[in-house]
């Protein structure tokens, strides 16, 4: 019997998270035993749309490599033991604290030789990084065999990297010599089996963050020099787990310390009585478009729209401007809980009963000062804001946030506690869609977990009408939330899209946030099963256009328009259940 290229490549997946629980549960692994080689013959299989040419045995894939390294911490390459802990302290330690600049996570370099990556979002965490380093592993296999011959014999390529790394050339002394530069990456490019315009390019991707990587020149030269190592020095290299980590995965710790945050902070401000609207997003549009315009009205025009003012915000050098936002908002309502949990979800609470009526919110809600009026400290909203989770972090931060309020105990040991006066849940997340371009929307009728039997259709408050007049695409259909997103293949995607499922995109924390509110709703009931959901995404890839995966880089100015958009329309919804829009 034949499979299809998709069947082949669903296979995988399933394959590469066996083979990743196994690992996990296992302690510890070397990439280069057999656990390490199924990992990568599975990855190898599925041949991920986001590491472009991982297969090609030629060819070292440069976009993935920008795309893994800007999420791993500084100086992983160096490291033969990378060792994934829980918070075990190590914060109070003197150890600098590493933060990758696409995934906020604590690292230590503990020595020379060895790298901690502190997990506390849970499995989905744990898989991405495994992913991340087992590419990177084959892409210095690569290097490597470029370097040296069989023998362990040097090629003159690696001699004159090995001369930049080591000082004799260093590469700021050769940027005083284009013609210096210019034959270093001559050399490295044919290390890399990349064309020297390919290898200048990834050069200058990697050189726009200094202080979070170490450059490509030293990136190749260790992905190299440890596999090299390991081959001809028998100096093996070791992924491992701590006991603490493992003891701890799955049991919600650090949800329930955050959850449990955000409800004392509700309590002691008394609005754990007031209509609450939960929202996942980011920490700045939802700032930004109720307070912006009032805290730099001597800078922009009154005719100025909260796009034009968004757009200005998220332009570099903005520090002063922003401050002096965050500053008006602590004076008129707003509350931040930085975390200190461990879940690395910041909070924003925002008391629209503290927030000054102005013609700010005549012009974007609609409102008269008459109607605004009318907002009692008793039924003005309470907006619970809370930045992005990443994957299974949805289901356990949610999970805990819907559970009741524990208030202080009323008779001896016996709990006084209370429902989540909760009206409605938006969320607002970046996907990757399937039909359309970078920037456009998504709005999901289902959410369908892949790789299980676990299928979420629900009623979304938000349709594709609510953005007709955005000047960007809107698509309405089903989401798939994907087990990583760099796990994707173009088979797989196609598959989904062109089937009868007719997805429209594809994310990775829907189906988990779901699954969390229908459990509380339904089972637990501890909210109001009338509650209000309202999922929007806008794509911040194409995984399907050659160019557009994530890898290709950021969205940036692209995504204002749909980000504030979906902003503005979830706060119109809200204050249209109040009934106090004109």
């Amino acid at each position: 019997m034949s499979f299809t290229k998709a069947q082949e490549s669903r296979t995988a997946i399933e394959r590469l998270f066996t083979e990743m629980r196994h690992l996990f549960n296992s302690g510890a692994y070397r990439p280069s035993g057999q656990s390490g080689k199924v990992a990568r013959e599975a990855l190898l299989t599925l041949s991920p749309e986001i590491y472009g040419d991982m297969p090609d045995p030629e060819k070292v894939e440069l976009n993935g490599l920008v795309y893994v390294i800007d999420r791993l911490p500084k100086g992983l390459e160096e490291c033969r033991f990378i060792k994934f802990i829980s918070d075990e302290g190590y914060l109070l330690s003197n150890f600098e604290v590493i933060i990758p600049p696409k995934r906020v996570r604590n690292c230590y370099r503990v020595d020379k030789e060895q790298m901690f990556i502190e997990v506390t979002r849970g499995r989905s965490e744990i898989y991405d990084v495994i992913t991340h380093l087992t590419f990177l592993y084959h892409e210095a296999e690569k290097i490597r065999k470029r370097a040296f011959d069989d023998k362990g014999n040097a090629s003159r390529e690696w001699i004159y990297l090995e001369e930049i790394i080591l000082g004799k050339n260093q590469p700021n002394n050769l940027q005083n010599s284009d013609q210096n530069l210019d034959q270093a990456f001559t050399y490295i490019s044919t290390l890399l089996g990349r064309t020297f315009a390919e290898t200048k390019d990834a050069y200058k991707r990697f050189a726009e963050n200094p202080k979070d990587n170490n450059g490509l020149f030293n990136i190749v030269y260790w992905l190299a020099k440890r596999s090299a190592e390991e081959i001809f020095d028998q100096k093996m290299r070791e992924i491992s787990f701590t006991p603490t980590l493992r003891e701890r995965i799955g049991k919600h710790i650090y949800g329930e310390r955050w959850a449990s945050n955000i409800k004392y902070t509700l309590v002691e401000k008394n609005l754990h009585n007031r209509p609450v609207h939960i929202i996942s997003a980011n920490l700045h549009s939802f700032l930004n478009t109720i307070y912006a315009k009032d805290a730099l009205r001597d800078e922009f025009s009154p005719s100025a729209s909260i796009y034009d003012i968004a757009f200005e915000l998220r332009k570099p050098n903005q520090q002063i401007r922003m401050n002096r936002v965050m500053d008006y908002a602590l004076q008129n309502g707003l509350t931040v809980l930085s975390d200190k949990t461990g879940t690395n979800l910041g909070v924003q609470i925002i008391d629209i009963a503290k927030v000054p009526f102005s013609k700010f919110h005549q012009q974007l809600f609609n409102i008269s000062e008459e109607n605004f009026a009318k907002l009692n400290t008793n039924e003005a909203p309470v907006l619970v804001v809370m930045d992005y989770a990443f994957g299974e972090q949805a289901y356990e931060t949610m999970d805990e946030l819907l559970k009741p309020i524990q208030l202080s105990p009323s008779d001896g040991e016996v709990k006084n506690e209370q429902k989540m006066p909760l009206v409605s849940v938006s969320i607002m997340g970046k996907a990757g869609i399937l039909s359309g371009d970078k920037g456009d929307i998504m709005i999901p009728t289902a959410h369908v977990f892949e790789g299980t039997a676990d299928n979420y259709p629900f009623k979304n408050d938000f349709s594709s009408e609510d953005f007709k007049n955005l000047d960007v695409e809107a698509f309405e259909g089903t989401m798939i939330t994907v087990l990583g997103t760099s796990l994707q293949n173009r088979d797989v995607l196609e598959y989904f899209k062109n089937s009868s499922w007719r997805a429209i995109g594809l994310e990775m924390e829907g189906a988990h946030y779901q699954k969390a509110i229908q459990s509380e709703a339904f089972i637990r009931k501890s909210i109001n099963q009338n509650v209000i959901v309202r999922y929007a995404y806008y794509a911040s890839d194409n995984p399907l256009l050659t160019g557009s995966t994530l890898a290709s880089g950021s969205l940036g100015l692209v995504g204002v328009k749909p980000t504030y958009g979906i902003t503005i329309k979830t706060l119109e919804k809200i204050f249209n259940q109040l009934g106090i829009r004109n």
